[in-house]
């Protein structure tokens, strides 16, 4: 038997609903429906989380501190995740020709999601992973709290107050409710409807920037999986890491507090200050973003998605001047002026990958 004490964030999913949906429909269809529903979390989850038990309707799992550069990604992850689902419900529904209870009420199943921070205590025993501590047991009592009571939210996110400052976040619009239990006192929790926010992503419009469009197309492969490059890329404080001495990444704008379309950093260097506004956001995926320096203007989409080789991660770099000149001069002047910079800068993320606590 081993043990060791960790420092992280505890994250449960739980479908909700499926208690009453279980006791008025036909249990193979039924179990079926809740097996497809948990592969599309726990596949999910993998990506950034250790999978620590699955519980009935819920999944429960955790990842270290130092796996996180950038804690916002596993708000983006939860997002991500409940996107899945809902696809995967809804597609499945339509799909479907079966006229049973089970098949005709999948609609009907939500998913809720509870994020701590705090220690635990990994124990293996024969060969069985365990997280025990005082945190375990609070996220689990978080389960029966009283939101949908007050907000009357059938899907949501609940984040303690332990979680919120660790992510480092001054996000708008949560609902700020304390639930109290016994051994454990009253803890604050700040929440947010995820259908809400679904909806809100899903109108929120795409900026592709094709290949064929692009003025300069680099591709370049790191060791490390989707999830951790994507923090790598998108931390202000990660990217003036990279650039050592020659510049300063800092935040300007977060609408609603987070990342997304209108967010906005500044880089600051020997030549002057360059403006960097997103345009389009997708966490895991791509983001779209303008960059402005002086009378210089360009757009840049980044692209991450798994290599061949699994555990490594396709990082594509997509580059467009927005100049009055043919596209013969503007591809001159992109790989004059903007390819070494980015080759400079894949290689010194790479270096400060490797030399990163995280392990990915």
């Amino acid at each position: 038997m081993s043990s060791e004490t960790e420092h992280g964030y505890l994250v449960l999913a739980d479908i909700s609903g499926y208690t009453s949906f279980l006791a008025k429909v036909e249990l193979d269809h039924a179990h079926e429906i809740l097996t497809d529903l948990l592969e599309v979390i726990v596949r999910q989850f993998k990506t950034m989380l250790t999978i620590s038990k699955l519980e009935g309707d819920a999944v429960f799992a955790n990842v270290n501190e130092a796996r996180l550069p950038r804690p916002e990604a596993l708000l983006e992850l939860v997002e991500n995740t409940y996107i899945e689902f809902c696809r995967r419900r809804d597609s499945s529904q339509r799909r479907t020709t079966c006229q049973c209870r089970a098949c005709q009420s999948m609609p009907s199943l939500e998913l809720k999601f509870l994020v701590h921070h705090g220690d635990y205590i990994v124990q293996h025993i024969s060969g069985i992973r365990e997280l025990v501590g005082s945190d375990v047991n609070l996220i689990h009592r978080l389960t029966k709290n009283h939101i949908c009571e007050t907000t009357g939210w059938k899907s949501y996110l609940l984040c303690t107050q332990a979680a919120l400052k660790c992510i480092d976040l001054q996000m708008e619009g949560f609902h700020q409710q304390a639930e109290s239990y016994e051994h454990l006192g009253e803890v604050t929790t700040f929440s947010f409807d995820m259908q809400a926010r679904y909806k809100e992503l899903m109108e929120t419009r795409h900026m592709i920037l094709p290949s064929e469009d692009a003025d300069m197309n680099l591709t370049y492969e790191f060791d490390k999986p989707v999830s951790y490059v994507w923090q790598f890329i998108t931390d202000p404080k990660i990217l003036t890491q990279t650039m050592r001495e020659d510049g300063y990444w800092s935040v300007i704008k977060r609408p609603g507090g987070r990342y997304g379309p209108g967010a906005q950093n500044h880089c600051s260097h020997g030549r002057g200050v360059m403006a960097y506004t997103y345009l389009d956001w997708r966490p895991f995926q791509y983001f779209t973003a303008e960059a402005v320096e002086g009378k210089m203007k360009h757009l840049e989409m980044f692209m991450v998605e798994p290599a061949e080789n699994e555990g490594r991660t396709k990082f594509t770099v997509r580059l467009k001047l927005v100049a009055p000149f043919p596209r013969w001069i503007r591809r001159i002047l992109a790989s004059y002026l903007a390819k070494p910079q980015f080759l400079e800068f894949f290689e010194k993320s790479k270096i400060l990958m490797e030399s990163s606590d995280g392990k990915g």
